[in-house]
Protein backbone atom coordinates (compact mmCIF):
# COMPACT_ATOMS: atom_id res chain seq x y z
CA UNK A 1 0.00 0.00 0.00
CA UNK A 2 0.97 3.50 -1.15
CA UNK A 3 1.71 5.93 1.97
CA UNK A 4 0.47 9.56 1.05
CA UNK A 5 3.09 12.16 2.42
CA UNK A 6 2.41 15.80 2.19
CA UNK A 7 5.46 17.53 2.49
CA UNK A 8 3.39 21.14 2.55
CA UNK A 9 2.79 22.65 5.82
CA UNK A 10 -0.40 20.96 8.23
CA UNK A 11 -3.05 23.35 8.82
CA UNK A 12 -4.64 23.29 12.15
CA UNK A 13 -7.50 25.27 13.52
CA UNK A 14 -5.42 27.89 14.64
CA UNK A 15 -4.29 29.18 10.84
CA UNK A 16 -0.60 30.11 10.65
CA UNK A 17 -2.19 33.75 9.96
CA UNK A 18 -4.49 33.99 13.13
CA UNK A 19 -1.13 32.79 15.80
CA UNK A 20 -0.78 36.13 16.98
CA UNK A 21 -4.23 38.26 18.58
CA UNK A 22 -5.14 40.65 16.11
CA UNK A 23 -7.01 44.25 16.73
CA UNK A 24 -8.95 46.35 14.33
CA UNK A 25 -5.77 48.29 14.11
CA UNK A 26 -3.98 45.84 13.22
CA UNK A 27 -5.69 45.56 10.09
CA UNK A 28 -6.63 48.97 8.65
CA UNK A 29 -8.09 49.49 5.52
CA UNK A 30 -8.11 46.27 2.64
CA UNK A 31 -5.31 44.64 5.02
CA UNK A 32 -8.55 43.24 6.69
CA UNK A 33 -9.89 41.55 2.93
CA UNK A 34 -6.25 40.47 2.29
CA UNK A 35 -5.95 38.70 5.95
CA UNK A 36 -9.28 37.43 5.02
CA UNK A 37 -8.08 35.96 1.88
CA UNK A 38 -5.43 34.62 2.74
CA UNK A 39 -7.40 32.46 5.47
CA UNK A 40 -9.44 31.00 2.54
CA UNK A 41 -6.32 30.00 0.54
CA UNK A 42 -4.97 28.17 3.56
CA UNK A 43 -8.22 26.76 4.30
CA UNK A 44 -8.06 25.75 0.31
CA UNK A 45 -4.35 24.49 0.39
CA UNK A 46 -5.02 22.40 3.24
CA UNK A 47 -8.10 20.55 1.60
CA UNK A 48 -6.67 20.03 -1.20
CA UNK A 49 -9.90 22.18 -3.64
CA UNK A 50 -9.68 21.76 -7.41
CA UNK A 51 -9.15 25.33 -9.23
CA UNK A 52 -12.54 25.58 -10.65
CA UNK A 53 -13.94 24.84 -7.15
CA UNK A 54 -11.59 27.15 -5.70
CA UNK A 55 -12.73 29.56 -8.07
CA UNK A 56 -16.32 29.33 -7.03
CA UNK A 57 -15.20 29.74 -3.30
CA UNK A 58 -13.05 32.81 -4.17
CA UNK A 59 -15.84 34.52 -6.49
CA UNK A 60 -18.75 34.05 -3.84
CA UNK A 61 -17.18 35.29 -0.89
CA UNK A 62 -15.63 38.37 -2.22
CA UNK A 63 -18.96 39.41 -3.69
CA UNK A 64 -20.13 39.20 -0.09
CA UNK A 65 -17.18 41.15 1.11
CA UNK A 66 -17.57 43.95 -1.16
CA UNK A 67 -21.39 44.35 -0.55
CA UNK A 68 -20.60 44.32 3.24
CA UNK A 69 -17.83 47.20 2.45
CA UNK A 70 -19.79 49.38 -0.07
CA UNK A 71 -22.47 51.22 1.82
CA UNK A 72 -19.59 52.75 4.29
CA UNK A 73 -18.78 55.46 1.66
CA UNK A 74 -21.97 54.63 -0.25
CA UNK A 75 -20.24 55.39 -3.95
CA UNK A 76 -20.31 52.07 -5.38
CA UNK A 77 -23.95 50.59 -6.25
CA UNK A 78 -23.98 47.22 -5.69
CA UNK A 79 -22.61 44.50 -8.31
CA UNK A 80 -25.07 41.67 -7.55
CA UNK A 81 -28.30 43.26 -9.81
CA UNK A 82 -25.74 43.37 -12.87
CA UNK A 83 -24.97 39.54 -12.26
CA UNK A 84 -26.98 36.12 -12.67
CA UNK A 85 -29.38 35.03 -10.35
CA UNK A 86 -29.00 37.09 -7.35
CA UNK A 87 -32.37 38.28 -5.49
CA UNK A 88 -31.86 41.82 -4.30
CA UNK A 89 -30.56 42.57 -0.48
CA UNK A 90 -33.17 43.40 2.05
CA UNK A 91 -33.19 47.06 3.14
CA UNK A 92 -30.78 48.27 5.06
CA UNK A 93 -33.03 50.60 7.42
CA UNK A 94 -30.07 51.04 9.89
CA UNK A 95 -27.09 51.37 8.02
CA UNK A 96 -26.12 54.05 10.38
CA UNK A 97 -25.55 51.45 12.97
CA UNK A 98 -23.58 49.11 11.23
CA UNK A 99 -19.64 49.25 10.98
CA UNK A 100 -19.46 48.29 7.30
CA UNK A 101 -15.66 46.68 7.62
CA UNK A 102 -16.85 44.17 10.61
CA UNK A 103 -19.64 43.31 8.31
CA UNK A 104 -17.83 42.64 5.48
CA UNK A 105 -15.25 40.62 6.79
CA UNK A 106 -18.02 38.45 8.83
CA UNK A 107 -20.29 38.57 5.65
CA UNK A 108 -16.91 36.91 3.48
CA UNK A 109 -16.27 34.26 6.37
CA UNK A 110 -19.83 33.08 6.28
CA UNK A 111 -19.91 32.33 2.93
CA UNK A 112 -16.34 30.60 2.96
CA UNK A 113 -17.04 28.98 6.00
CA UNK A 114 -20.33 27.63 3.97
CA UNK A 115 -18.77 26.65 0.66
CA UNK A 116 -15.69 24.65 2.46
CA UNK A 117 -14.56 21.06 4.13
CA UNK A 118 -12.32 22.88 7.26
CA UNK A 119 -15.32 24.78 8.36
CA UNK A 120 -14.12 25.25 12.11
CA UNK A 121 -11.34 26.92 10.58
CA UNK A 122 -13.34 30.22 9.35
CA UNK A 123 -15.24 29.61 13.28
CA UNK A 124 -12.05 30.76 14.84
CA UNK A 125 -11.13 33.72 12.69
CA UNK A 126 -14.68 34.86 12.77
CA UNK A 127 -14.02 34.74 16.71
CA UNK A 128 -10.84 36.80 16.67
CA UNK A 129 -12.68 39.18 14.02
CA UNK A 130 -15.46 39.86 16.21
CA UNK A 131 -13.07 40.08 19.29
CA UNK A 132 -10.96 43.18 17.22
CA UNK A 133 -13.64 45.11 16.77
CA UNK A 134 -15.03 44.80 20.37
CA UNK A 135 -14.35 48.74 21.33
CA UNK A 136 -18.05 48.72 19.06
CA UNK A 137 -21.01 49.15 21.03
CA UNK A 138 -23.50 46.09 21.74
CA UNK A 139 -25.89 47.83 19.03
CA UNK A 140 -23.18 48.15 16.02
CA UNK A 141 -21.74 44.86 16.87
CA UNK A 142 -25.39 43.36 16.42
CA UNK A 143 -26.13 44.82 13.45
CA UNK A 144 -23.20 44.47 11.98
CA UNK A 145 -24.00 40.15 12.51
CA UNK A 146 -26.97 41.09 11.12
CA UNK A 147 -25.99 42.52 8.01
CA UNK A 148 -23.72 39.99 7.77
CA UNK A 149 -26.17 37.33 7.91
CA UNK A 150 -28.35 38.93 5.33
CA UNK A 151 -25.64 39.19 2.54
CA UNK A 152 -24.96 35.75 3.29
CA UNK A 153 -27.73 34.42 2.49
CA UNK A 154 -28.50 36.23 -0.53
CA UNK A 155 -24.81 34.95 -1.69
CA UNK A 156 -25.25 31.47 -0.75
CA UNK A 157 -28.77 31.34 -1.96
CA UNK A 158 -27.10 32.09 -5.36
CA UNK A 159 -24.90 29.38 -5.12
CA UNK A 160 -27.00 26.62 -3.86
CA UNK A 161 -28.75 27.23 -7.22
CA UNK A 162 -25.58 27.51 -10.02
CA UNK A 163 -25.37 23.79 -10.52
CA UNK A 164 -22.74 22.83 -7.99
CA UNK A 165 -24.60 20.55 -6.28
CA UNK A 166 -26.24 18.83 -9.49
CA UNK A 167 -22.57 17.91 -10.66
CA UNK A 168 -21.44 15.82 -7.47
CA UNK A 169 -23.81 13.23 -8.37
CA UNK A 170 -22.75 12.81 -12.43
CA UNK A 171 -21.23 10.15 -13.66
CA UNK A 172 -17.66 10.34 -14.52
CA UNK A 173 -16.01 11.26 -17.80
CA UNK A 174 -16.27 8.07 -20.45
CA UNK A 175 -12.86 7.86 -22.30
CA UNK A 176 -12.80 5.41 -25.37
CA UNK A 177 -9.07 5.49 -26.61
CA UNK A 178 -10.25 7.80 -29.66
CA UNK A 179 -7.00 8.78 -31.54
CA UNK A 180 -6.22 12.36 -30.75
CA UNK A 181 -8.54 12.28 -27.58
CA UNK A 182 -7.76 13.32 -23.95
CA UNK A 183 -6.81 9.58 -22.09
CA UNK A 184 -6.02 9.93 -18.30
CA UNK A 185 -2.05 10.69 -18.27
CA UNK A 186 1.29 9.37 -15.99
CA UNK A 187 1.81 9.29 -13.18
CA UNK A 188 -1.45 8.98 -11.46
CA UNK A 189 -3.85 8.13 -14.42
CA UNK A 190 -6.50 10.22 -12.42
CA UNK A 191 -9.93 10.59 -13.49
CA UNK A 192 -10.55 14.11 -15.49
CA UNK A 193 -11.11 16.64 -13.08
CA UNK A 194 -14.97 18.20 -12.95
CA UNK A 195 -16.24 16.84 -16.20
CA UNK A 196 -19.36 18.56 -15.75
CA UNK A 197 -18.32 21.80 -14.76
CA UNK A 198 -19.76 23.47 -17.98
CA UNK A 199 -22.94 23.24 -16.65
CA UNK A 200 -22.33 25.76 -13.64
CA UNK A 201 -24.45 29.11 -14.13
CA UNK A 202 -21.81 31.79 -14.82
CA UNK A 203 -22.10 35.15 -13.10
CA UNK A 204 -22.00 37.28 -15.90
CA UNK A 205 -21.61 35.32 -19.17
CA UNK A 206 -24.70 34.39 -20.59
CA UNK A 207 -23.59 30.54 -21.45
CA UNK A 208 -20.54 28.82 -20.86
CA UNK A 209 -20.38 28.83 -24.52
CA UNK A 210 -20.35 32.74 -24.97
CA UNK A 211 -16.57 32.84 -26.07
CA UNK A 212 -16.29 29.26 -27.08
CA UNK A 213 -12.52 29.74 -29.08
CA UNK A 214 -11.91 28.66 -32.49
CA UNK A 215 -11.26 24.90 -32.62
CA UNK A 216 -7.43 23.23 -32.08
CA UNK A 217 -6.05 22.53 -34.74
CA UNK A 218 -6.50 18.76 -35.78
CA UNK A 219 -4.74 15.75 -34.79
CA UNK A 220 -2.09 15.53 -37.36
CA UNK A 221 0.84 13.58 -37.43
CA UNK A 222 1.99 14.30 -40.87
CA UNK A 223 5.12 16.44 -40.46
CA UNK A 224 3.66 19.53 -42.60
CA UNK A 225 0.82 19.87 -40.14
CA UNK A 226 0.42 22.54 -37.92
CA UNK A 227 -0.27 19.81 -35.43
CA UNK A 228 2.38 18.04 -35.84
CA UNK A 229 5.03 21.31 -35.51
CA UNK A 230 2.97 22.22 -32.23
CA UNK A 231 3.93 18.58 -31.09
CA UNK A 232 7.59 18.67 -32.57
CA UNK A 233 7.62 22.14 -30.12
CA UNK A 234 7.02 21.00 -27.01
CA UNK A 235 9.23 18.33 -27.44
CA UNK A 236 11.84 20.43 -28.51
CA UNK A 237 11.25 22.67 -25.58
CA UNK A 238 11.77 19.74 -23.21
CA UNK A 239 15.10 19.14 -24.18
CA UNK A 240 16.38 22.43 -24.58
CA UNK A 241 14.71 23.94 -21.52
CA UNK A 242 16.82 27.01 -20.20
CA UNK A 243 17.26 27.38 -15.82
CA UNK A 244 15.02 30.63 -16.60
CA UNK A 245 13.00 28.55 -18.03
CA UNK A 246 12.81 26.22 -16.07
CA UNK A 247 12.17 27.98 -13.01
CA UNK A 248 9.50 30.13 -14.51
CA UNK A 249 7.61 26.69 -15.39
CA UNK A 250 7.87 25.72 -11.61
CA UNK A 251 6.86 29.37 -10.29
CA UNK A 252 3.51 28.97 -12.33
CA UNK A 253 2.88 25.13 -11.53
CA UNK A 254 -0.05 26.09 -9.30
CA UNK A 255 -1.27 22.58 -9.34
CA UNK A 256 -3.06 21.85 -6.05
CA UNK A 257 -1.86 18.63 -5.54
CA UNK A 258 1.26 16.89 -7.50
CA UNK A 259 2.70 13.36 -6.46
CA UNK A 260 6.39 12.51 -6.66
CA UNK A 261 6.98 8.27 -6.23
CA UNK A 262 10.17 6.94 -4.94
CA UNK A 263 9.74 3.23 -4.73
CA UNK A 264 6.99 2.28 -2.69
CA UNK A 265 5.69 5.59 -1.09
CA UNK A 266 4.12 8.49 -2.96
CA UNK A 267 5.15 11.80 -1.69
CA UNK A 268 2.43 14.45 -2.30
CA UNK A 269 2.95 18.22 -2.65
CA UNK A 270 -0.10 21.19 -1.30
CA UNK A 271 0.53 24.10 -3.41
CA UNK A 272 -1.64 27.30 -4.08
CA UNK A 273 -4.09 27.16 -6.51
CA UNK A 274 -4.11 29.84 -9.92
CA UNK A 275 -7.18 31.08 -8.56
CA UNK A 276 -5.22 31.72 -4.84
CA UNK A 277 -1.82 33.45 -7.05
CA UNK A 278 -4.11 35.87 -8.42
CA UNK A 279 -5.73 36.47 -5.06
CA UNK A 280 -2.55 37.00 -3.32
CA UNK A 281 -1.55 39.09 -6.67
CA UNK A 282 -4.32 41.70 -5.77
CA UNK A 283 -2.93 42.27 -2.28
CA UNK A 284 0.24 42.91 -3.76
CA UNK A 285 -1.53 45.28 -6.43
CA UNK A 286 -3.62 46.84 -3.72
CA UNK A 287 -0.70 47.70 -1.31
CA UNK A 288 1.57 48.82 -4.49
CA UNK A 289 -1.07 51.18 -5.71
CA UNK A 290 -2.32 52.58 -2.72
CA UNK A 291 -5.85 51.75 -2.87
CA UNK A 292 -8.34 52.35 -0.26
CA UNK A 293 -10.02 49.66 0.74
CA UNK A 294 -13.33 50.12 -1.31
CA UNK A 295 -11.73 49.97 -4.48
CA UNK A 296 -9.62 47.16 -3.40
CA UNK A 297 -12.95 45.08 -2.84
CA UNK A 298 -13.90 45.70 -6.15
CA UNK A 299 -10.87 44.72 -7.87
CA UNK A 300 -11.27 41.46 -5.86
CA UNK A 301 -15.14 41.03 -6.25
CA UNK A 302 -15.23 41.60 -10.22
CA UNK A 303 -11.54 39.66 -10.69
CA UNK A 304 -12.64 36.58 -8.98
CA UNK A 305 -15.66 36.69 -10.65
CA UNK A 306 -13.99 36.79 -13.80
CA UNK A 307 -11.98 33.69 -12.71
CA UNK A 308 -14.94 31.99 -12.20
CA UNK A 309 -16.60 31.97 -15.29
CA UNK A 310 -13.16 31.95 -17.14
CA UNK A 311 -13.22 28.47 -15.98
CA UNK A 312 -16.80 27.85 -16.72
CA UNK A 313 -15.61 28.85 -20.44
CA UNK A 314 -12.86 27.01 -20.72
CA UNK A 315 -14.03 24.08 -19.62
CA UNK A 316 -16.75 23.77 -21.69
CA UNK A 317 -14.21 24.04 -24.30
CA UNK A 318 -11.87 21.12 -22.50
CA UNK A 319 -14.76 18.76 -22.38
CA UNK A 320 -16.42 20.20 -26.17
CA UNK A 321 -13.06 19.10 -27.81
CA UNK A 322 -11.41 16.74 -25.42
CA UNK A 323 -7.76 17.21 -26.72
CA UNK A 324 -5.35 14.58 -25.84
CA UNK A 325 -2.48 15.61 -23.76
CA UNK A 326 1.30 16.44 -25.07
CA UNK A 327 2.96 13.56 -22.57
CA UNK A 328 0.25 10.63 -24.15
CA UNK A 329 1.40 11.76 -28.05
CA UNK A 330 5.10 12.18 -27.27
CA UNK A 331 5.32 9.16 -25.78
CA UNK A 332 3.97 7.34 -28.73
CA UNK A 333 5.74 9.45 -31.39
CA UNK A 334 9.03 10.53 -30.17
CA UNK A 335 10.15 8.99 -26.85
CA UNK A 336 8.18 6.56 -24.88
CA UNK A 337 9.49 6.89 -21.51
CA UNK A 338 9.51 10.85 -21.65
CA UNK A 339 7.95 12.55 -19.11
CA UNK A 340 6.68 16.23 -19.12
CA UNK A 341 8.65 19.40 -16.47
CA UNK A 342 5.40 19.53 -14.63
CA UNK A 343 3.31 17.06 -13.57
CA UNK A 344 0.13 16.85 -16.24
CA UNK A 345 -3.08 17.73 -14.82
CA UNK A 346 -6.06 15.54 -15.41
CA UNK A 347 -8.62 16.81 -17.91
CA UNK A 348 -7.93 17.94 -21.35
CA UNK A 349 -5.49 20.24 -22.79
CA UNK A 350 -7.46 22.67 -25.00
CA UNK A 351 -7.57 25.47 -23.77
CA UNK A 352 -4.79 26.90 -21.19
CA UNK A 353 -6.92 26.98 -17.80
CA UNK A 354 -3.99 28.67 -16.73
CA UNK A 355 -4.16 31.48 -20.24
CA UNK A 356 -7.73 32.08 -19.78
CA UNK A 357 -7.83 32.53 -15.98
CA UNK A 358 -4.85 34.66 -16.41
CA UNK A 359 -5.91 36.99 -18.88
CA UNK A 360 -9.21 37.73 -17.58
CA UNK A 361 -7.60 38.72 -14.38
CA UNK A 362 -5.04 41.29 -16.05
CA UNK A 363 -7.97 42.44 -17.87
CA UNK A 364 -10.13 43.50 -15.36
CA UNK A 365 -6.96 44.18 -12.41
CA UNK A 366 -5.44 46.87 -15.18
CA UNK A 367 -8.93 48.34 -15.24
CA UNK A 368 -9.04 49.05 -11.74
CA UNK A 369 -4.93 49.51 -11.22
CA UNK A 370 -3.73 50.08 -14.07
CA UNK A 371 -0.72 48.39 -15.92
CA UNK A 372 2.04 51.39 -15.74
CA UNK A 373 4.05 49.53 -12.99
CA UNK A 374 6.14 46.82 -12.01
CA UNK A 375 5.92 44.84 -8.96
CA UNK A 376 7.70 41.82 -7.55
CA UNK A 377 5.03 38.59 -7.11
CA UNK A 378 6.04 37.06 -3.62
CA UNK A 379 2.93 34.89 -3.74
CA UNK A 380 4.79 31.62 -3.87
CA UNK A 381 7.80 32.47 -1.40
CA UNK A 382 5.62 30.56 1.44
CA UNK A 383 5.08 27.32 -1.13
CA UNK A 384 8.46 27.47 -3.59
CA UNK A 385 10.37 30.04 -1.74
CA UNK A 386 10.25 31.96 -5.27
CA UNK A 387 9.58 35.49 -6.08
CA UNK A 388 9.80 36.72 -9.40
CA UNK A 389 9.61 40.20 -10.87
CA UNK A 390 7.54 41.99 -13.86
CA UNK A 391 7.21 44.70 -15.45
CA UNK A 392 3.49 45.06 -15.79
CA UNK A 393 0.53 43.11 -14.25
CA UNK A 394 -0.14 41.95 -18.24
CA UNK A 395 4.02 40.86 -18.57
CA UNK A 396 2.95 38.67 -15.46
CA UNK A 397 -0.42 36.80 -16.94
CA UNK A 398 1.87 36.14 -20.48
CA UNK A 399 4.09 34.47 -18.71
CA UNK A 400 1.74 32.40 -16.49
CA UNK A 401 0.65 31.27 -20.11
CA UNK A 402 3.94 30.24 -21.80
CA UNK A 403 4.70 28.78 -18.84
CA UNK A 404 2.66 25.70 -19.35
CA UNK A 405 4.34 25.60 -22.82
CA UNK A 406 7.57 25.10 -20.65
CA UNK A 407 6.64 22.78 -18.31
CA UNK A 408 5.43 20.42 -21.25
CA UNK A 409 1.83 20.17 -20.93
CA UNK A 410 0.07 22.70 -23.44
CA UNK A 411 0.46 22.91 -27.03
CA UNK A 412 1.16 26.49 -28.31
CA UNK A 413 -2.14 26.88 -29.78
CA UNK A 414 -4.00 26.36 -26.35
CA UNK A 415 -2.32 29.35 -24.91
CA UNK A 416 -2.66 31.73 -27.15
CA UNK A 417 -6.25 30.70 -28.30
CA UNK A 418 -6.67 30.22 -24.61
CA UNK A 419 -5.45 33.88 -23.71
CA UNK A 420 -7.79 35.19 -26.29
CA UNK A 421 -11.08 33.47 -24.42
CA UNK A 422 -9.86 35.05 -21.35
CA UNK A 423 -9.34 38.39 -22.54
CA UNK A 424 -13.11 38.49 -24.02
CA UNK A 425 -13.70 37.52 -20.43
CA UNK A 426 -12.37 40.12 -18.84
CA UNK A 427 -13.46 42.74 -21.34
CA UNK A 428 -16.89 42.04 -20.63
CA UNK A 429 -16.57 42.59 -16.74
CA UNK A 430 -14.84 45.82 -17.57
CA UNK A 431 -17.55 46.95 -19.79
CA UNK A 432 -20.44 45.75 -17.82
CA UNK A 433 -19.14 46.42 -14.12
CA UNK A 434 -15.98 48.54 -14.20
CA UNK A 435 -16.88 51.30 -16.43
CA UNK A 436 -20.47 52.09 -15.51
CA UNK A 437 -18.84 52.60 -11.66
Amino acid sequence: MRKILSTCFILLIGLSSCRHSINENSLPGAELQHFCNQTLTDVIVYDIISPPVASRMYAYSNLAFYEGLRNELDTLPSLLPQLHGFDSLPVHVDSYKVNHRLTAALAFLKVAKALAFSKDSFVVVESKIKNAFDTLSSASLQAAEKRAREIAAVILKRASNDRYKLTRGMPKYSVFGEKGKWVQTPPEYADATEPHWRLIKPLLLDTAAQFRPAPPPPFDLHPASVYFKELQEVYEVSRTLTPEQDTIAQFWDDNPFVTKHAGHFTYANKKITPVGHWMGLLAIFSRQTGANELKTALAYATTAAAIFDGFISCWDEKFNSSTVRPITVIRSTFQSEWNSLLQTPPFPEYTSGHSVISAAAATTSIAIFGNEFSFRDTVEVKYLNLARNFASIRAAADEAGISRLYGGIHFRAAIEEGKKQGNKIGELYVSKLLLKK
